[in-house]
């Protein structure tokens, strides 16, 4: 199957007044029609900076963006209105992204009269079907953002993204500011219109948990890097790499048959590093456990240990 989106070797650096901050070193990967791509990370992990450098909102340092085989690395020029159309972002707050002066028929009305996409005629016809695709009624085209809910907000702006036919969503942690019965809802919502639509997600998050349920294959950042990516599924339950480990044997369950299936339990001593003042060889050598020499010495390349299954770790890849 051809890539819907294919990062290489992404490098993101930022120029403060204490230091260069290498937010994202070296990331790679790709995403097919119809699958779900899970990046997860900490705060300051830069998995973020990743979708925005997808999306195009930062110029990427150095490295390529490929979408449908075009290189979309962020240009000299403005991205064109076809590219625009067919990448859409959801971002984690709908609150903030959604127009409080504009009324949500306006709001979902707009991206439809910038990409000329439906006849005038149609358009009262096409807000009221984008509303229905995520199960609100016709009415909600005549509130205003202030009226609905935190899901509810976060529902006009997925029927938003939806309303150009995108064949990408970039996923910018969009349940992680609502309540878990309201997260249901909106991943139940989200799974539907990709089996649908057979679209591709680029979804971005810290909740590892989520992830077991709704992706196809899962990466791990820390500190600006992939650690590890394999299939959710072996992910889940071949974890390699420690710090893998150590998250996957933090998450809280309510069984003791959740509990078999966690990895024993990892513990991390010393404390996240500075992106402004690197250590030396592996970054996440001073929290692990498994350290070695060489770990101090040198960084580690990502290593494919089994087909799909990559893992950044030298203790992985000796083999010991």
């Amino acid at each position: 199957m051809k890539e819907l989106l294919m990062v290489e070797n992404l490098q993101k650096f930022f120029t403060t007044s204490r230091g260069v901050v290498k937010a994202v070193h070296r990331v790679s990967f790709a995403i097919y029609p119809g699958e779900t791509f899970g990046l997860v990370g900490e705060s300051g992990s830069g998995k973020s900076t990743v979708a925005y450098m997808v999306m195009g909102m930062y110029r990427p340092t150095a490295g390529r963006i490929l979408f449908k085989g075009q290189d979309i690395t962020m240009p000299h020029t403005r991205r064109p209105l076809a590219l625009k159309k067919d990448l859409q972002i959801v971002f984690q707050d709908p609150g903030s992204s959604l127009n409080p002066r504009r009324s949500i028929g306006e709001i979902l009305e707009l991206p439809l009269r910038v990409h000329r996409l439906v006849d005038t005629r149609r358009i009262r016809e096409r807000i009221e079907e984008l509303l229905s695709i995520v199960e609100l009624p016709p009415e909600y085209a005549e509130k205003y953002p202030r009226a609905l809910g935190g899901g509810e907000k976060q529902m006009v702006a997925i029927a938003r993204a939806l309303s150009t036919e995108p064949s990408l969503l970039v996923l910018d942690e969009p349940t992680s500011a609502l309540d878990v019965s309201i997260q249901a809802k909106i991943i139940s919502t989200l799974v539907r219109i990709q089996r649908e639509r057979n679209l591709g997600y680029l979804f971005i998050t810290h909740d590892l948990s989520l992830m077991r349920n709704i992706a196809h294959r899962v990466a791990i950042m820390y500190l600006g890097r992939i650690m590890e990516l394999a299939s959710a599924r072996v992910f889940f339950e071949k974890p390699l790499h420690p710090y893998t480990k150590m998250l996957l044997s933090s998450i809280p369950v309510v069984s003791e048959e959740e509990e078999k299936l966690k990895p024993a339990r990892v513990f991390s001593t010393g404390e996240i590093p500075s992106p402004i003042d690197l250590p030396p060889g592996c970054v996440f050598h001073p929290r692990c456990p498994e350290v070695r020499e060489v770990c101090r010495e040198r960084e580690p390349e990502m290593v494919e240990v089994e087909p799909g299954h990559l893992v950044r770790c030298h203790a992985v890849s000796s083999g010991s």
